[in-house]
């Protein structure tokens, strides 16, 4: 019996609409022609670790799933968190964690196609290995681009992993967020993503260390 066998027992979880990722980049030539918003190059994956493991024992059998880098100028330590880990590698995720103990894969691609399909490569692959309870949500930066209101702020876009669905999420300063930024960003993509109707879940974010 495996490690993730021990952790998560045999039975798998059922699979995700991982599927709804892939209704992100139609979504984002919606936000640049409206609104001049362009995707950051920047994703992330989240988690949360069991109980009980070893950090480094997870990821070293993360960084084996996902073909991680395992050099130490491009990994993140365990013990990272946004402030020391940051992706140095186009295309290739590396781990960290935020000041809330959830852990991070984190990818830079500034193609918005190649992003989607590594980030959902990611989530099919921990699913097949039975890590589907330990993933919570997928999130993708977005930033002001050429034709932006001069107020424009960066902000995500949020898939729940077992909802299959989306939210934006704009942090602001000191544990804030701009709703009415958030609520503008779903006027303009609704049609195009598979959107959280249930506003008590657009949960914050805070310390995501994507960017």
């Amino acid at each position: 019996m495996g490690l993730f066998d021990t952790l998560l027992g045999r039975t798998k979880p059922v699979k995700a609409n991982l599927d709804a990722l892939f209704a992100l980049p139609s979504a984002a030539v919606t936000l640049q022609t409206a609104a001049g918003l362009v995707s950051s190059g920047a994703a992330g994956v989240c988690w949360k670790p069991p109980a009980g493991q070893p950090a480094e024992d997870l990821e070293k059998e993360i960084g084996e799933l996902l073909d991680l880098p395992d050099d130490p100028d491009t990994t993140a330590p365990p013990t990272a968190t946004p402030a020391t880990a940051s992706p140095t590698s186009v295309g290739k995720f590396t781990q960290a964690e935020d000041s809330y103990g959830y852990r991070w894969l984190l990818l830079d691609d500034p193609d918005i196609e190649d992003l989607v399909t590594r980030v959902h490569l990611a989530n099919s692959t921990l699913t097949d290995a039975g890590w589907g309870p330990q993933l919570l949500c997928s999130v993708f930066g977005f930033k002001p681009g050429d034709g932006a209101s001069p107020d424009a702020k960066p902000f995500f876009l949020v898939y729940l992993f077992k909802r299959g669905t989306f939210y934006p999420f704009a942090p602001l300063a000191g544990e804030h967020r701009d709703n009415e930024l958030e609520l503008r960003v779903k006027a303009v993509v609704g049609s195009d993503l598979p959107f959280e109707t249930d506003l008590s879940r657009w949960f914050p974010l805070w310390d995501c260390p994507v960017r």
